[in-house]
């Protein structure tokens, strides 16, 4: 038995199985950080007979102690089953395109309208032009889900935790409808990462990462993930992959994987540190509103306790009484918020949806769903609380 599968039970705690699942230790040298394969191609045993690696577009070594390390952790497979797996991509909007992929012309997807300009931008003005069909949908209210289902939706498409308005559905209760309807249920859990929540454990059918963001941690890596407890749904996304080639590569695997050893230590702490900066934002008397699942007044707030380990995350976003341009002025003052699109790292970042994150929404959406000319979307990183603070005290006024 390995080291990794030693641990790989999901009795041993997350931080325990992010460290070794995945991550053996070399045979030949005794190294405790597995050798990075770079090669593109394997010497085969013979004409016609393949090995366990052939083509690093179709797999890869270092690729799959990733994609092990990642079915574990998003509990794709259990102690009794290895039907389900995970699957590392080039970038996280490949990895959503991955999914659109299962579709075919004429089918019909229900999407969160708390969602990210990139998979907006993907599911309205990419795949329409094969004819698949987007609505968008309070993700909030399960009740309006299932009443936007038609005899062609094939995929309910949520997250998390929503972006930028931080809502939070009830996982369950979409799971339950997907399976009753007999559409498969997807969720983006960029946001929650798998060390606070795990949607497949909810019956979710598919997880989505974007692995540029939490799981690498230090703005230094594109890449996305998805895994799937279903083996039926797992093996039609392998094919897909390999047949549209957008995988990750093999240094962008080593960086991501090194990332989720520290997961969990980096997420509790920020979560720690933007539940503080909520409060003090809650406070601030030019601050019109403050949404992160962590406060009490957030309207998900008790399902943000049920469905998240003990924190809320490292994002969150507050709403000044101000027009677009002071609040671009505010998002460009400040000194330790870097002004910049992703999330999920080491640093703090700032942007303003509107015109960021959120700008290859249709104007008439932006306003619809609540992306407002004073809406500022923090990522919180791993500096001090007071000086956090005092950052964006100077640049608010």
């Amino acid at each position: 038995m390995s080291e990794g599968d030693s641990v790989r039970s999901r009795k041993t705690s997350f931080c325990t199985r992010a460290i070794h699942v995945g991550n053996d230790l070399d045979p030949q040298t005794g190294a405790v950080v597995p050798p990075v394969h770079f090669a593109s191609t394997f010497r085969q045993p013979g004409a016609g007979q393949w090995g366990e690696f052939d083509y690093s577009r179709s797999g890869n070594p270092t690729r799959g102690r990733l994609e092990t390390t990642l079915a574990n952790l998003d509990s794709a497979v259990d102690d009794e089953s290895s039907g389900g797996g995970a699957l590392a991509f080039s970038t996280g909007m490949a990895a959503i395109h991955a999914v659109t992929m299962l579709l075919r012309s004429g089918d019909h997807v229900i999407a969160g309208s708390d969602l990210y300009g990139g998979a907006y931008r993907l599911l309205h003005k990419i795949c329409d032009r094969s004819g698949i069909t987007p609505t968008l949908v309070d993700a909030t209210d399960p009740a309006a889900i299932e009443a936007a289902i038609k005899p062609e939706t094939k995929l309910i498409w949520v997250e998390s935790i929503g972006n930028p308005q931080m809502t939070v559905p009830d996982l369950a209760a979409i799971a339950a409808i997907g399976r009753r309807r007999q559409v498969i249920t997807a969720v983006d859990n960029t946001f929650g990462t798998p060390a606070l929540c795990r949607p497949l454990e909810f019956g979710f059918d598919i997880v989505m990462h974007s692995a540029t963001k939490y799981l690498g941690g230090h703005s230094d890596v594109l890449g996305g993930t998805l895994a799937t407890g279903r083996e039926d749904l797992c093996r039609e996304l392998a094919y897909v992959q390999n047949a549209t080639g957008a995988v990750m590569d093999p240094m962008s695997c080593f960086l991501v994987a090194r990332g989720l050893k520290t997961l969990d230590l980096r997420v509790r702490r920020q979560s720690e540190t933007a539940m503080r900066l909520a409060v003090w934002l809650s406070q601030h008397p030019r601050v019109a509103r403050v949404l992160y699942p962590g406060l009490e007044n957030h309207p998900q707030h008790d399902l943000a306790r049920s469905q998240f380990d003990g924190a809320f995350g490292g994002m969150l976003t507050f709403e000044l009484d101000a027009s677009l341009e002071t609040t671009a002025k505010v998002c460009e003052s400040t000194q330790l918020f870097h002004l910049a699109v992703s999330l999920g790292a080491v640093e703090s970042l700032i942007e303003q949806p509107a015109t960021m994150s959120h700008a290859s929404y249709d104007a008439a959406d932006r306003a619809k769903f609540g992306v407002t000319d004073g809406l500022i979307r923090l990522s919180v990183g791993l500096e001090s609380f007071d000086d956090l603070r005092d950052d964006l005290n100077a640049a608010i006024g």
